[in-house]
């Protein structure tokens, strides 16, 4: 900060500097004298002509000028008898020159006083900005006291697969010396990932409620700061209160607003902090007793080194949730509200939907009531704010019947084929279409035909059953092509050691024509996991896996 009012007042005081010469540069260019010095003979001459000229005295010089010469010579060597001729008028300049040279020091001063005023101004500025900064730094600094969380898991509808991944969490922050005396090592850091609304923020609070821990809660954007170092502070100051009352709980929402991939975009003060967090989650011992839990739905912008292994050791994704789990979210929020709802065939109704979507829809659906004027909540309030609510969400997400028929049969070829060619995934479903498959360091190029089978499953059995391709193929079939180009042209797995487009060409047919043949044989599959598709929303790996064993 004092290197920087020091820059600006060398800059203040460079610009004084300039404007003062610019200005004497200025008044010597329009009042200097530009007349040429001659001797008297020629003076003489000039004065002894019938040509019209103009004459005036400025002691200590005679000025003679016409339009085509300007002269001055001294005015004690011309005689006033050749210089008061006849027809002859000469003019005397007043004396002015102290008044003039006045006006011009009044001028200089005047200039000068207003850059004066307007660098006081930037230096008044910029220590407001300072007080403002350190005054923000304070409440900072009294903002970092710990929470007591009342939230618990019973609280908390839709997130049966989350708790079950983190219950040993909890069980380390209850019992830290149970761990310690076995040696075993909690992760550093959980990763929370997934859409706006599906409750990161409450995970995280449950998870310090039902640990009975202090629980820190923070923003991404509240450490970005505009001056340098001033984020890293907060952080560094976040992490010792944190220890000091370990165990517990430090609670980072939206991290992608402070850990973004540096270089790309960047700035020095965000940089900065990023480093500090990097560096203070490098410094705490495994046992420490601090979790730090960060949530995202932006995993892809988020630096590398945030990522790796010693600091978001475990990553949480948290899906939208499936038909069961919006009916127990829905059961949840109308607890406490006379209604007449049937809660499944209202959970058909809002695919996609979050957690917080389903919360404002009951909300609203109160109100709705209200103003009807019934005593209840009925499924027709609910159905008629339902689109105002939705406003904003994609519509591929908002099926219709046919389309819900149409995108369950597609995503059950991809986990039939995923699963009989034995390609690893989480959960397919017809919420969130994409399909996580578990990479591995190393790949073979049968298991990468593998994977591109499964992208191209969809968009081959909609060519079989309905003689035609639909715009759901959109996302796999860009996958498809990145996969095949790094296959060819990354890992060499083409038919020669430098990749061609033919080569490209070459598996992608090669993958239609082997899936044309395989689909048929497992239609019964895909027909019965399509069944499973439309109850449940969802179908994970091992359930497909049973599906196929009751058949084969």
């Amino acid at each position: 900060m004092k290197k920087m009012w020091q820059t600006s007042n060398k800059n203040i005081r460079v610009i004084i500097v300039s404007v003062t010469a610019l200005l004497l540069l200025v008044f010597y260019a329009l009042f200097r004298d530009n007349a040429h010095l001659i001797g008297k003979e020629e003076a003489t001459k000039l004065l002894e002509q019938t040509t019209p000229l103009t004459l005036y005295v400025d002691e200590p010089y005679l000025y003679i000028k016409s339009s085509t010469f300007h002269y001055k010579v001294p005015s004690s060597a011309i005689d006033e008898k050749i210089l008061f001729g006849p027809n002859r008028v000469v003019e005397y300049a007043q004396d002015n020159t102290m008044l003039f040279d006045m006006i011009m020091l009044l001028m200089l001063l005047f200039f000068i006083f207003m850059i004066l005023k307007k660098a006081s101004q930037q230096t008044q500025n910029l220590s407001q900005e300072k007080l403002h900064a350190h005054e923000n730094l304070n409440k900072f600094d009294n903002s970092i006291i710990p929470l007591k969380s009342s939230t618990k898991f019973h609280q908390i509808a839709g997130i049966k697969d989350v708790k079950e991944e983190i219950e040993e969490i909890i069980s380390f922050l209850k019992e830290p010396q149970k761990f310690k005396s076995l040696g075993i090592h909690m992760p550093k850091g959980v990763l929370l990932v997934g859409p706006p609304g599906v409750g990161k923020t409450l995970i995280a609070s449950a998870m310090a409620g039902e640990a009975n821990v202090p629980f820190f809660y923070q923003s991404g954007s509240s450490f970005a700061q505009i001056y340098v170092g001033m984020g890293a502070k907060r952080v560094s100051e976040l992490f010792a209160s944190a220890s000091k009352v370990a165990p517990s709980i430090i609670f980072i929402d939206e991290i992608d607003a402070v850990g973004k991939k540096r270089g790309v975009g960047g700035n020095d003060e965000r940089e900065a902090t990023l480093n500090q967090l990097l560096t203070e989650m490098d410094g705490f011992a495994q046992n420490s007793g601090v979790i730090v839990i960060g949530a995202t739905n932006k995993i892809d912008v988020l630096d590398d080194a945030l990522l790796r292994s010693g600091r978001f050791d475990r990553r949480i994704f948290v899906s939208l949730p499936d038909v069961e789990e919006r009916k127990s979210i829905l059961e949840l929020y109308l607890k406490n509200k006379k209604h007449a709802i049937d809660t499944k065939s209202i959970a058909y109704m809002t695919v996609g939907f979050s957690s917080a979507t389903l919360a404002t829809l009951i909300n609203e659906s109160a109100l709705y009531a209200l103003r009807c004027g019934k005593k209840m909540i009925e499924n027709s309030d609910i159905e008629a704010v339902k689109d105002r609510v939705f406003i904003g969400k994609k519509r591929v997400k908002n099926f219709t019947k046919k389309e819900r028929e149409l995108e369950s049969f597609y995503q059950a070829s991809k986990a039939v084929v995923a699963s009989w060619l034995e390609v690893e995934f989480d959960k397919v479903d017809i919420i969130s279409p994409h399909l996580r498959i578990h990479a591995h360091e190393i790949e073979s190029l049968d298991e990468l035909k593998n994977q591109l089978k499964v992208l191209l499953a969809g968009k081959v059995i909609s060519q079989i059953q309905y003689n035609q391709s639909f715009s759901n193929a959109k996302e796999d079939i860009y996958e498809a092509r990145v996969l095949v180009k790094k296959m060819v042209d990354d890992f060499a797995m083409g038919s020669e050691l430098f990749g061609t487009q033919k080569d490209v060409t070459m598996l992608l047919h090669e993958a239609n024509s082997e899936l044309e043949a395989l689909l048929s044989k497992l239609s019964p599959i895909i027909h019965r996991v399509q069944e499973h598709l439309l109850r449940e929303e969802s179908i994970t790996y091992i359930k497909t896996k049973e599906y196929i064993d009751e058949i084969f």
